[in-house]
């Protein structure tokens, strides 16, 4: 059965072109690689990135190569997130990387009491270029000069976003605590 395949295996599989383990491949990692697209994307656009990052990801698998745990989910997410920032330059109508009115830095908010569901939505909700430069920032630990390389702006705009996605958020969860008695 190829559910129990060792993932050195399945890669080995699914780069000689078996179908059943491209299909396992994809039933193993789909959630957490759809979790990672979401961040970047809206709803209606997940599906169309989820869909050309695994014609991606096979057409690619056999220049992956396995460096231990950890390496292929890596190498899958990494794939997700180029997709969905390709996705997201060709389809804003102007730059995303809007300057919006200044807001007031406040203190980084106490998130232990705020369910993980909720602070994802709040990230969700950001406008197109802080919540890319949040994620770039916070989940794949990048820094401003390789986001401003990456997305093709300056490193200045790069922090400004992120500084001004903090304070969206921060304001967001301040508002989630008091609507909530928190």
């Amino acid at each position: 059965m190829i559910q129990h395949v060792a993932e050195t295996d399945l890669v080995r599989l699914v780069k000689e072109g078996n179908r059943t383990a491209m299909r396992e491949l994809y039933d193993r990692h789909i959630r957490y690689l759809t979790g990672v697209a979401a961040r970047y994307v809206d709803d209606g656009e997940l599906h169309d990135v989820l869909q050309e990052s695994f014609i991606k990801i096979y057409t690619a698998i056999g220049r992956f190569e396995y460096r231990g745990a950890g390496s292929l989910r890596a190498w899958l997410s990494r794939i997700v997130v180029n997709v969905a920032l390709d996705h997201l330059r060709r389809s804003a109508k102007t730059s995303p990387f809007t300057q919006y009115e200044d807001i007031a830095q406040e203190e980084e908010p106490e998130v232990e009491d705020v369910p993980i569901e909720i602070i994802h939505r709040f990230i969700r909700e950001l406008p197109p270029g802080y919540r890319t430069i949040f994620n770039l920032y916070v989940f794949e630990e990048q820094s401003h000069h390789e986001i401003a390389q990456r997305l093709g702006i300056s490193e200045s705009t790069s922090a400004s976003q992120l500084h001004r996605a903090k304070a969206i958020l921060a304001q967001k969860i301040k508002e989630y605590k008091t609507q909530n008695q928190i």
